[in-house]
């Protein structure tokens, strides 16, 4: 029976080969000096490249510190990092991006604020080394969030975050297909906790996040924890009506008094076009709400996992899953 760690770290992985040789130099050497027991569980989120081959490697040198969980397709780092903490037995759960650009040398500062009884610890990037547009989309979405949903979290595009079991049980009790973790563990948390970590370039390759990616996982998050959206166009559509009204009459009233005219045809069609703008985004906004009620009652499989590779009773072994978690949490065939 393998011993429970206390911390188990969990990496989402796709198409990482030029970073992952860095990241096992820097990685193991820093859960080393904690001096804890520990194991890294790594999702290979169905890479293209080497990386299953690197991954495979690492866990022949370290089987009783590694963990590999392989994907037979993408499904997304959402997917991945779920797929990570359901496979995680530590005491603590610290998620980690493979690009390096968060120092696993930071990891350490995690472990001692859950030993200090957080049950979750965000962070806050400091002297960000992303793109000037990065920062500014960052800044203008904390912003909204803070307005419009209940969480609270200064850094929300940080992966590396701590969790402690029960939060880490409450997460794999969750049932929702489209979801933002950090945001829902900081509302799960009881005594949560920020603080600051260095922020690297990353060290090799590209992001996986294009601009259209990181609108939907903000859409994910908006839509996900409040409706304060359609209530605005609620109000919203209100306040057209009341408005169109007062203007009928206002046109009505003129033309008994100035009799008829052309002029202001133009006018009406800009207000016209304006309105028909606003109904657009609002329905588009009542879609995304709506596709995820369908993504939601499909209940389809968050992911299918093709093997795991862990050492069992200091044997290493290839195990080879026969079920896969669905929306609903629970365990369904292949």
């Amino acid at each position: 029976m393998a011993v429970t760690p206390k911390l188990s770290i969990v990496i989402p992985v796709y198409n990482e080969e030029a970073v992952l040789p860095t990241l096992f130099a820097r990685l193991y050497p820093a859960l080393d000096a904690l001096e804890i027991t520990y194991e890294i569980v790594f999702v290979n989120d169905g890479s293209r490249d080497r990386s299953v081959a690197l991954l495979r490697q690492q866990f022949a040198l370290r089987p009783q510190h590694t963990r590999v969980v392989l994907f037979h397709a993408n499904f997304g780092q959402h997917s991945a990092v779920m797929a990570g903490l359901s496979y995680a037995r530590g005491d603590y759960v610290v998620t980690l991006d493979a690009d390096l650009q968060n120092p696993p040398e930071e990891i350490g500062r995690l472990v001692a604020k859950l030993d200090e009884g957080y049950d979750y610890v965000g962070t806050i990037r400091q002297k960000r080394r992303d793109s000037w547009w990065r920062r500014w989309f960052s800044k203008r979405i904390n912003r909204l969030r803070e307005l419009i949903t209940p969480v609270r979290i200064t850094d929300q595009g940080c992966m590396m975050r701590g969790y402690a079991r029960s939060v880490v049980t409450a997460l794999n009790q969750t049932r929702e297909v489209n979801t933002f973790i950090p945001a829902l563990a900081s509302l799960y948390a009881m005594r949560p906790v920020e603080v600051p970590i260095a922020h690297e370039e990353r060290f090799a390759g590209k992001s996986k996040y294009s601009m259209y990616s990181l609108i939907r996982l903000n859409f994910d998050l908006i839509t996900g924890f409040s409706v304060v959206p359609l209530q605005l166009f609620s109000m919203a559509g209100m306040a057209v009506a009341i408005l169109s009204v007062l203007f009928v009459v206002y046109l009505f009233v003129r033309r008994l008094i100035v009799g008829p005219e052309a002029e202001g045809v133009f006018t009406l069609f800009g207000i016209v076009f304006f309105l028909i703008g606003v109904a657009l985004f609002g329905i588009g906004l009542l879609g995304e709400y709506v596709g995820r009620i369908y993504a939601q009652v499909r209940e389809r499989p968050r992911y299918i996992v093709q093997a795991v590779l862990e050492d069992e009773g200091g044997e290493p072994a290839e195990a080879m899953p026969t079920m896969a978690l669905s929306a609903r949490g629970e365990a369904v065939p292949r």
